[in-house]
């Protein structure tokens, strides 16, 4: 690809999939707007903050949109995160949420690209390993229990969204999962969000044990067949270090970065 196509596609992510505004809107979930930022409230276990641009917001009347943010949920007694993409402006952006008291978390970056890619993938699963798309609570409950495995954290948040999600629109969310007999090895999900080309792939974390054996690939192809028999022709990914090279592999491309900044009051 060339710097045009990442450049083609960053625009087409920009355009199509910002601001991030589930739609429909799960039952208990609300969104409020504050000049360009949008302010999503009950999807998670944190409010949510995203924008498409700040409309050239800059210096003070910036850092007072930012500190309206921290005294909202500061008064609210809960924690927030603003999704801040690599290529958003002013470029100091970053060092304004940090000075508000806003705190970096680990980096991603997002790849963009065509589905065809993807869904023409074939790879192999390991034997005894078999992907199942699920709706049902017990399952989610045994994703959020294999990511716990792997991140070390509580997920418990995951079973609450996704059940919010599926309550909605059932049609608007695939849940895969990758097991092994009894137990998840790994899962992932794909939206599709309304009125636009893309198919967006969440999740993909695997058991240590049971990483390098073509379970992410197998995921993320059977998702991208999900997308195209739905008319999607791109994907997006907001991916780690970890699954980049796979997916670069795959033909998407890297178009920006995106990092969460949260303030816990």
């Amino acid at each position: 690809m060339t710097d045009l196509d990442a450049r083609t596609l960053r625009d087409a992510y920009d355009t199509q999939l910002r601001p991030e505004i589930p739609d429909p809107l799960p039952a208990g979930v609300t969104v409020e707007r504050d000049g360009p930022l949008v302010r999503i409230l009950g999807l998670d276990q944190r409010g949510f903050l995203t924008y498409r641009t700040l409309d050239g917001l800059a210096g003070a009347e910036l850092d007072a949109l930012i500190a309206r943010q921290v005294e909202f949920f500061r008064a609210r007694g809960e924690g927030v995160e603003w999704k801040l993409n690599g290529h958003d402006e002013p470029a100091d952006l970053g060092d304004r949420l940090r000075a508000a008291g806003f705190v970096p978390e680990d980096q991603e970056t997002v790849v963009v690209g065509p589905v065809a890619a993807l869904a023409g993938a074939v790879p192999v699963l390991p034997e005894g390993v078999r992907l199942r798309e699920v709706t049902a609570r017990e399952d989610l409950e045994r994703i959020a229990a294999m990511e716990e495995e792997v991140w070390h954290d509580d997920r418990s948040h995951l079973v609450t969204g996704l059940t919010k999600e599926i309550e909605a629109d059932p049609q608007s969310i695939t849940i895969v999962v990758a097991e092994a007999g009894e137990t998840v090895v790994s899962a992932g999900w794909i939206r599709y969000p309304a009125n636009n080309g893309f198919g967006t792939l969440w999740g993909g974390s695997t058991l240590p044990e049971w990483r390098r054996k073509g379970i992410y690939r197998a995921l993320v192809a059977y998702r991208a067949r999900l997308a195209e028999q739905r008319g999607r022709t791109l994907v997006q990914v907001d991916c780690s270090e970890d699954s980049r090279p796979i997916l670069e592999r795959l033909g998407l491309v890297a178009v920006t970065t995106t990092t969460p900044y949260v303030y816990t009051p």
